[in-house]
């Protein structure tokens, strides 16, 4: 086991350093880095995300001329920058450290990320570790939420649709389940702002923020229920499509273990359904279900809420994440890209050993990776 572990720690640091390289070298040829950013403000030009990923401008290695440009302009690789004093523009890119080529940042980036140094915002003066720290308890919010409320639900109902499969009520369940699964998250909450939210109909929702103004004076049972009102919206959107997935894997894996041999020799000795359901079948069947608790809460926390947080303005990593690749705050788009990618990898070994945990008879000594 200290052998399996040890081989997958030390497999992450490759992974790792993949992740950044490729991600590094993309970000060099995306159109409008942060020294265009400033420019295009000073000058009064659009720059939100769709004039940058239009290609409106070049990135920070694409040398990019207009014609017609003279003076100084001529030779400026950042377009916008006609009439801007080079030493102005040198100083930028100082700032910003584009004053060193791009290798030399590459392994600097790597030192500092060695010792968990991530440096400062572009744009917000504030460092990364503090941003994240800030963002954080928003994201954690959603994906334990929506984490443990669908699991509450999805087990109970998929064994319950296992047992009754091919019934009226394992039918009827089994369509509103495809129904809400075909349903994008995105498009349900739209729907439940229309509905609940002072769309066009009710008012009942609030749309912004994870608490209200001066709920640190609430008394704390109104703090609990004041949380739970802001979260009922966000959590319904991204339960609908995990409840689903969730389900159907519980029904599946409890079907495939009901159908073996080893069920049929446990009745054929006496044993009564429930005790085959819970003594023989329920550990086996579980196994795929419960391993993948740390996955199904990374995927909520990190992935899944974005478009929520973006829709109920819920101001968490997803929303972090989001705005700073339309800003290219690089600090922040590869500090949050290097921490989601460990604990991402953290988390997968963690969903391994869970088989161990759960059902010892499982050997990683003897597995090779």
């Amino acid at each position: 086991m200290t052998a399996y572990i040890a081989r997958r720690l030390l497999l992450m640091i490759p992974t790792l350093l993949g992740i950044l390289f490729v991600s590094f070298v993309v970000v060099q040829f995306a159109p409008g880095g942060p020294v265009e950013r400033v420019i295009a403000q000073l000058s009064g030009a659009d720059t939100g995300g769709a004039s940058r990923i239009s290609g409106s401008s070049g990135g920070d290695f694409g040398a990019r001329t207009q014609v017609g440009a003279s003076g100084d302009a001529v030779n400026s690789k950042y377009r916008g920058a006609q009439g801007l004093d080079p030493a102005f523009i040198k100083s930028l890119e100082k700032q910003f450290g584009f004053d060193k080529p791009a290798p030399e940042r590459f392994l600097l980036m790597l030192w500092n990320y060695m010792r968990f140094d991530f440096g400062k915002s572009y744009f917000r003066d504030v460092s990364v570790l503090q941003l994240i720290k800030e963002k954080l308890p928003v994201s954690i919010s959603l994906g334990i939420w929506m984490t443990l409320i669908t699991y509450l639900i999805s087990i109970p109902l998929g064994i319950r649709k296992a047992v009754e499969d091919g019934s009226r009520f394992d039918v009827w369940t089994s369509a509103l389940i495809i129904v809400g699964f075909a349903i994008p998250g995105f498009l349900f909450a739209i729907l439940l702002i229309i509905l609940f939210a002072g769309g066009s109909f009710f008012d009942w929702f609030p749309l912004r923020g994870l608490t209200s103004d001066g709920w640190s004076q609430f008394p704390w049972y109104w703090k609990i229920l004041d949380y739970f009102w802001h979260l009922t919206l966000p959590l319904i959107s991204m339960i609908l499509g995990a409840f689903a997935t969730m389900t159907l894997l519980t029904k599946n894996s409890f079907l495939d273990e009901i159908r073996k041999q080893y069920v049929m020799t446990a009745r054929a000795k006496g044993c009564t359904e429930r005790q085959v359901l819970y003594n023989h079948v329920f550990r086996n069947a579980m196994l795929i279900v419960i391993a993948g608790f740390p996955g199904a809460f990374i995927h909520a926390f990190f992935s899944g809420s974005l478009l929520i947080e973006t829709i109920f303005s819920l101001d968490g990593l997803g929303l972090l994440g989001f705005e700073s690749v339309l800003n290219r705050d690089y600090p922040v788009v590869f500090g949050t890209l290097f921490i989601f990618s460990l604990v991402g990898l953290l988390v997968n070994l963690a969903s391994d050993l869970t088989y161990m945990w759960i059902d010892p008879r499982i050997d990683f000594e003897a597995r090779e990776v």
